[in-house]
């Protein structure tokens, strides 16, 4: 469902609810390219179309109050049809960073209880190696346990500043936000799994287990690529 208009992001975003059905429950990722989907969807809504939408963020939970998508829990539903989310670097094998909106924790929860991961993004967002920065959320305790066992691994750490606000970034859990920059990430799941593994974090923005169901959308000013699962 492509608007036309030469907007390439809305373009993936409006093309995105050509994979949603009526009674799908729909997880709501971060970002504006997901924000086109859901004013598609809240046009669908009113003409008929019934979803429950899932959503991985409170500013996601907002906007989708407002174009009147009826929302639930992972709590409340046992399963996700699919989720619609975006990234920040997409790789050829479909590993992703993610984590720039600091919700890729909840994120990460949302696409693992998922059928299907369709990620929509425009071409910059593609690359031939991921380089990070990397996303990590750390709870406040262990933040400088952390920063070091990073600075170790090689690399900088650097605590995201607010906008609009002193000190750091907080995520919707109440934990800080760090950005790790390792240059080329020739490991992507090794890497991964390393700062996952780390007494403190509570997840990184490295996603490379989701490939096998993911969909990614790269919209172009007059139309859509389609990588991955068709």
């Amino acid at each position: 469902m492509i608007p036309g208009n030469g907007n390439a992001k809305e373009n993936a975003g409006c093309t995105a609810v050509d994979y949603i059905k009526d009674g799908m429950v729909v997880g709501l990722g971060t970002g504006s390219t997901v924000a086109y989907t859901m004013d598609q969807l809240a046009v669908l809504i009113k003409e008929g179309l019934h979803i429950t939408g899932v959503p991985t963020s409170v500013q996601t939970a907002m906007k989708a109050r407002e174009r009147g998508i009826q929302l639930a829990s992972l709590d409340d539903v046992p399963w996700i049809d699919v989720t619609i989310d975006g990234a920040d670097q997409i790789d050829p094998s479909l590993r992703l960073i993610k984590g720039r909106g600091a919700a890729q924790v909840r994120e990460r929860c949302v696409a693992d209880a998922s059928d299907r991961l369709i990620i929509v993004a425009d071409e910059s967002k593609l690359c031939d190696q991921l380089t990070g920065p990397v996303p990590v959320e750390v709870i406040p305790y262990a933040l400088g346990h952390v920063t070091r066992r990073l600075t170790s691994y090689g690399g900088s750490v650097v605590v995201r500043d607010g906008v609009k606000k002193d000190g750091p970034v907080f995520s919707d859990n109440g934990n800080i936000i760090l950005d790790y920059h390792s240059g080329p990430i020739a490991d992507p799941e090794g890497m991964e799994s390393f700062i996952n593994n780390i007494p403190g974090v509570v997840g990184c923005g490295i996603m490379t287990e989701f490939a096998p169901i993911t969909t990614v959308i790269i919209g172009e000013p007059d139309k859509c690529r389609i990588l991955g699962l068709p």
